[in-house]
């Protein structure tokens, strides 16, 4: 090994002959130049062991931290992984959301949006970008990406028609059996029931228990609502859940919830939060309630109520009765004289014309009559002078057997047979004694 000796303020290097015994050199000799030492290489990093270094001083030297500013460039990936800027005036940060943070947000931030994110700082090794790791995304203002979200699916429903009045159907006055969608350990079945018990004891209860809010419970709330309308045996639905923050009572938000009450066939009433609370359900749904128990109330009628109106039903009925058929007589005899007073203007001119007729028929038939008459005296003298009564009338006979054959020649009548002779009045019965003698006169 090397050793270092210190003479005249010089330093001499000599070389240990392994036995620690140094040599010295001879008076007069020129000793031999000292040896140089070699200079340390330098050690050289990839570019992944800077990065990977730096991400931990990074990593190790921040706490987790809340950044404001405002979004630049929002994406989304396949795997619902969201990469964005935050920026300012005079700087901006990359910033990734993966996806399981990513699927809490309600609605993708808009280009522009103030919000104020958490997260991590690190740096992406494989491209060194230096970047945040955002845990949570809020906008400045409280609820305005809940709003947002609101608003769009609000706007779309109402384009199809969901949010219209008239689709609104009305509630059955006194149903039988009551469905209700909520959790089975939520304060909101408690309340359902115990008005439903005061109110309608006689009323069933079909519930189906289901999450009412995080991940899933919209999904949940829907099938819920299409099996109760599937059975066939609910005859109103109730779907609710008590209050809580917008967080809290998202489900009631989303579009499978939305649709699944515009689908249901049965009315549906949404009770959801407390009486300022207002979500997409309220909208969509037939009725909305301003808490649980209100829905309850508005699906049954009071019992004692009930019981008071059968017992005033008889006499309420009689005087409906007799009121009905007072408007119905006086009805009637009011549409009496409008159809007399019409049947006798529609008459009037028939009956005028009728009788302006009737006069130029009567004259045209005495007319006639008279002219017939005339006819008729000059046929009866016609006939008169033809008649064979006329000829009796002047002094003349027929002779007749007794069968009114009439004799027209004397041998008709041989003698001794039996004739009668018609004169002008009367008949004469007279036997025959042969013809004339030619030669006898004329008496």
């Amino acid at each position: 090994m090397t050793d270092v000796s210190e003479r005249d303020g010089e330093l001499d290097l000599f070389e240990a002959d392994g036995s620690g015994n140094v040599p010295v050199p001879a008076p007069g000799s020129t000793p031999p130049p000292p040896s140089v030492p070699e200079a340390p290489r330098p050690k050289v990093w990839s570019v992944s062991q800077v990065n990977r270094a730096v991400r931990g001083l990074l990593e190790e030297s921040v706490e987790p931290l809340w950044v404001g500013g405002e979004i630049a460039g929002w994406t989304s990936s396949r795997a619902g992984h969201c990469y964005f800027g935050l920026k300012d005036e005079r700087a901006q940060i990359r910033c990734v959301m993966f996806g399981r943070e990513a699927s809490q947000l309600p609605a993708a931030p808009e280009e522009g949006m103030q919000v104020r994110v958490f997260g991590d700082l690190t740096l992406y090794e494989a491209k060194g970008d230096y970047q945040l790791v955002a845990r949570r995304l809020e906008p400045e203002g409280g609820e305005g990406l809940w709003r947002l979200a609101f608003e769009k699916l609000r706007a779309r429903l109402e384009g199809e028609g969901l949010l219209a009045a008239e689709r609104k159907r009305r509630l059955p006055r006194m149903p039988t059996c009551v469905g209700v969608v909520t959790s089975i350990d939520g304060a909101a079945l408690h309340d359902i029931l115990s008005v439903l018990a005061r109110r309608a004891p006689w009323t069933r209860v079909m519930l189906r228990s289901t999450k009412v809010q995080g991940p899933g419970a919209a999904l949940e709330i829907a099938a819920a609502l299409d099996a109760l309308g599937a059975s066939g045996i609910p005859e109103v639905i109730i779907v609710g859940r008590g209050g809580g923050s917008v967080e809290d009572l998202w489900a009631f938000n989303e579009e499978p919830v939305a649709r699944a009450i515009a689908a249901c066939p049965v009315p549906v009433v949404s009770a959801v939060g407390h009486e300022t609370d207002f979500t997409i359900s309220d909208l969509v749904a037939d009725l909305r309630a301003p808490t649980p128990s209100a829905a309850a109330e508005a699906v049954v009628p009071d019992g004692t109520i009930v019981l008071e109106t059968l017992r005033r039903a008889p006499a309420r009925l009689g005087r409906a009765l007799a009121a009905s058929s007072e408007r119905r007589r006086a009805g009637v005899e009011a549409r009496t004289r409008r159809l007399e007073r019409s049947i006798e203007r529609r008459l009037g001119p028939l009956r005028q014309a009728l009788d302006a007729f009737a006069a130029r028929l009567e004259r045209s038939a005495t007319t006639g009559v008279e002219r017939r008459r005339a006819r008729l005296v000059t046929l009866g003298g016609r006939l008169d002078a033809l008649s064979p009564l006329s000829t009796l009338a002047r002094g003349y006979a027929v002779a007749t057997t007794p069968e009114g054959r009439l004799l027209r020649r004397a041998s008709d009548a041989p003698s001794g047979t039996r004739f009668h002779l018609r004169l002008a009045e009367g008949t004469l019965a007279a036997d025959s004694v042969g013809p004339p003698d030619v030669d006898t006169p004329h008496g």
